[in-house]
């Protein structure tokens, strides 16, 4: 992996996060890492804090690079792969674009062209994501191998089939926002039982972050976890009863799968505005 030279293409939050990440993590030297942008204030700031390379020319990226990796947002993708594809022969891709199916892609670029997939979270912009990876038709193992690598000095990663990746943007992909929600819940419930609100949040927060770090560190399914807390006739058998009575769980489980047939649906719309 340092041996290959990994060019940005988009210099945003995630883009961001994953030179951060590389940087830190030895994956790839700041010396071999290119970073394109169309605002000149992002490339001198993501310059400033790692030493990176920049420029405003995708054409002078893609030339230099091994890697692409292509993290704009899906409504100018295909104007950026339109612009790019005389030019990555011998190039592997990887998109960082939510809801762009491969096809999509493969579409507007030459015929091989290598694609993976991904599908990261935002908690990957403090080196804690969760990213779902996908081969495209002629992406080769080698190149999940280079996807791996780079997505995992910002977090997990799992590989999956394509028509998986909605599914885990249903999950892990819009799931901070309802971590976020059940966060904010449990610190106002914090606060409707007497506690201030700054207490609250951090004794809110801390629990959902220390539990998640529990259940990954130790691999005990979450169940055991849980009746590990719950003593008879305590406090936390009352609280999960309540949760329980409130249909919690049902209600996690119907928001996971709207949020993948969303998925599916932006992804048709995206595939057709493509032309794919």
């Amino acid at each position: 992996m340092k041996d290959l030279t990994i060019g940005f293409i988009g210099g945003g939050n995630m883009a961001g996060a994953l030179v951060k990440g590389m940087v830190h993590a030895g994956v790839a030297p700041a010396g071999k890492i290119w970073v394109s942008d169309v605002k000149p204030e992002r490339l001198s700031a993501i310059a400033q804090a790692h030493g990176v390379r920049t420029t405003g020319d995708n054409h002078a990226l893609v030339a230099a690079c091994d890697v692409i990796v292509i993290a704009v947002k899906p409504q100018v993708i295909h104007k950026v792969l339109d612009a790019i594809a005389g030019d990555v022969e011998g190039k592997l891709l990887i998109s960082v674009a939510a809801g762009v199916p491969v096809a999509a892609m493969e579409a507007r670029l030459p015929s091989g062209a290598r694609v993976v997939r991904t599908m990261p979270n935002t908690p990957a912009t403090v080196l804690a994501g969760a990213t779902a990876i996908a081969p495209g038709t002629h992406a080769t193992e080698a190149d999940l191998d280079v996807a791996r690598t780079l997505f995992s000095a910002v977090g997990r990663v799992v590989t999956l089939e394509e028509g998986q990746i909605d599914a885990a943007t249903g999950l892990s992909g819009s799931g901070p926002a309802y971590i976020m929600l059940v966060i904010e819940a449990l610190a106002d419930g914090g606060v409707k039982v007497g506690l201030h609100r700054d207490t609250a949040l951090l004794l809110a927060a801390q629990t959902v972050y220390g539990s998640a770090k529990l259940l990954l560190e130790t691999g005990e399914h979450p169940g055991r976890l849980k009746d590990m807390v719950t003593s008879p006739g305590g406090t936390a058998i009352a609280g999960l009863h309540t949760l329980e009575s409130g249909g919690l769980r049902r209600t996690m489980i119907d928001a996971v799968e709207a949020a993948t047939h969303r998925a599916i649906e932006l992804g048709e719309q995206q595939a057709r505005k493509m032309g794919a």
